[in-house]
């Protein structure tokens, strides 16, 4: 801080060059006030919860239907492989992206045909609410659907085939 309010005062210095000295100075303090401060949640007593997730899967046949719960950090709830599941949709979290997004309307995708399943994905991942459907319609929704596998049953694999 020393360098730039010496700069910022220096009578050689232009004057753009003091408010760009001025602004770093006033970035660098609200950085700062912002990383001593606590979250919300910590500010209201209140410890973060792990992620959520309730998943109900039709259609899907061999014993797969029904409708369970996912909880992450600490893996928990009435999935059959919550770690699995948890694991899953932790590989396609990104920074700024949805993970649950749907496919582009503008996609383009092969036609056929994964059969009738459907699914629904409701809670909380990662600090953000989640309400996203899924089916095996096209060959994207067939892609976007095994990403999250096993969170989503595993479906659709005729005896022999790759991953089968």
């Amino acid at each position: 801080m020393t360098v730039l309010s010496s700069f910022s005062s220096s009578p050689s210095a232009s004057p753009s060059a003091r408010r760009l000295a001025a602004s770093a100075a006033a970035l660098a303090a609200v950085l700062a006030l912002l990383a001593a401060s606590p979250s919300p949640a910590w500010a209201a007593g209140l410890a973060p919860e792990g992620d959520r997730l309730t998943v109900t899967v039709r259609d899907a046949g061999g014993g797969a239907d029904g409708t369970y719960e996912v909880r992450c950090r600490p893996s928990g709830g009435s999935h059959p492989d919550p770690e699995g599941a948890c694991a899953a949709v932790e590989r396609h979290t990104r920074w700024g992206q949805d993970t649950f997004a749907p496919v582009p309307k503008d996609a383009v995708c092969t036609m056929q045909y994964g059969g009738p399943a459907t699914a629904r994905i409701t809670g909380t991942w990662a600090g953000r609410r989640v309400d996203a459907t899924y089916d095996r319609t096209n060959g994207c929704a067939i892609e976007r659907w095994d990403r999250l596998v096993p969170l989503l049953p595993e479906v659709g694999r005729a005896e022999g085939a790759p991953g089968a």
